[in-house]
């Protein structure tokens, strides 16, 4: 299975459409997406129901196993993402 620019294209539109303020791409997505099993994303700005209802919508649409991941409250985790992911929005 591959990521393609296409599909993180699309998930850009939607994380923007739900009032995303940041999206960031990690994982083998990032590095490799020829070789991505699903996709990895990071989000913020998107509260509550809405950031479950933006996940439901992104692998709905992709039709990839999507790993969705809330910057907001900072962990380890989000900052390492922050340092070694590429920044979408």
């Amino acid at each position: 299975m591959a990521i393609r620019q296409e599909q993180i294209d699309r998930a850009i539109v939607l994380a923007k459409a739900y009032g995303a303020t940041r999206l960031i791409l990690f994982g083998s997505t990032a590095t490799t997406p020829e070789q991505a099993r699903d996709l990895d994303l990071a989000c913020d700005g998107v509260a509550g129901w809405r950031f479950y209802e933006l996940g439901a919508r992104i692998g709905e649409e992709l039709g990839v196993p999507l790993n969705l991941v809330p910057l907001s409250p900072p962990t380890r985790f989000t900052r390492l993402i922050e340092r070694r992911g590429k920044v979408l929005l």
